[in-house]
């Protein structure tokens, strides 16, 4: 989310943004914080999850370590999101609709506005300057985190590692790496992007929460700005303080020992797994008589 602007001034008659801005301004703001604001928050709360999630395991996670109970919770959140959220993919062309609607006139008010320092005096240039870099960030880095690790546009990412749900926290690993052992030097270059990449996420979306409020005429006072200024500064270390944590749970592990971890995880999924209803399995187990167990010994039920 930009900050507020007045449109720059033209000659000719208003055209359709000029007639109605503070409608689009409106809409821009909200969908900077519903959906792509919220899907931020739990995306790192799930990420981050890597590192706190033997805790989260509760008594399921008493006997792994840290390192694996993060991959085992991690692990159990993607297959939850991947095979059991309803509708997932109505869900996600909600969100793209609204990042590429709000990345439109996000450009397009950097390109063409200019800041409004008359009406709001206690805003600062830096960061109204900020605001719009890391703005251009974002687009760039939600666009390739997606297309390597969602698309499945591997010649994006070194070492060709292909992202799965099955081996999610691996094949992040591996491709952040950029091999499944040691880090290579485009695995550095693809880390320190994603640093960057995150970060910049943060901050647009921390700061965009303290112009949204302006912009919907919740903060007009310099007192009102200035406390809601703490709140959402508070929410941005919250979040920063997880995008590190998500980065680094996914680096400071190699991606061989987390595939230990999912592949067991995997195989103990198998073998809980009941025949699906109308299988040969299912079929066969219906055929069988029953039996009951007695004092006497075991009989054919009827």
């Amino acid at each position: 989310m930009s900050t507020p602007e007045t449109p720059a001034p033209t000659s000719s008659s208003p055209g359709f943004m000029e007639k109605n801005y503070f409608l689009l301004r409106r809409l821009h703001s909200l969908t900077g914080i519903v959906p792509i604001g919220v899907f931020l928050i739990a995306h790192l709360t799930t990420n981050s999850s890597l590192l706190w999630g033997k805790w989260g395991l509760r008594s399921e996670g008493a006997d792994e370590t840290i390192i694996s109970g993060g991959v085992h919770y991690f692990w159990k959140e993607v297959q939850w999101i991947n095979n059991q959220i309803p509708h997932l993919l109505l869900i996600e062309i909600v969100l793209w609709v609204s990042i590429a609607f709000h990345s439109i006139l996000g450009v397009y008010y950097a390109r063409t506005g200019k800041a409004n320092t008359a009406r709001y005096a206690y805003q600062s240039n830096w960061r109204y300057s900020l605001q719009r870099i890391t703005g251009y960030i974002a687009i760039f880095y939600i666009f390739y985190h997606v297309a390597t690790l969602r698309w499945g546009w591997e010649f994006l990412i070194p070492g060709d590692a292909k992202w799965s749900a099955d081996y999610a926290a691996s094949t992040l690993a591996a491709a952040l790496r950029g091999s499944n052992t040691d880090f290579t030097a485009m695995g550095v270059v693809t880390s320190l992007f994603y640093f960057v990449g995150i970060t910049a996420s943060v901050y647009h979306f921390a700061n965009g929460l303290w112009t949204a409020a302006i912009t919907w005429g919740l903060t007009v006072s310099a007192p009102a700005q200035r406390r809601w200024g703490y709140v959402c500064a508070m929410v941005g270390v919250g979040l920063m303080g997880m995008a590190w944590m998500s980065l680094a749970g996914a680096l400071i592990t190699p991606p061989n020992e987390m595939r230990e971890v999912e592949q067991r995880l995997l195989d103990k999924q198998k073998v809980k797994l009941p025949p699906q209803p109308g299988t040969i399995e299912s079929r066969a187990e219906e055929s069988l008589p029953m039996t009951t167990v007695s004092n006497q010994g075991v009989s054919s039920g009827q």
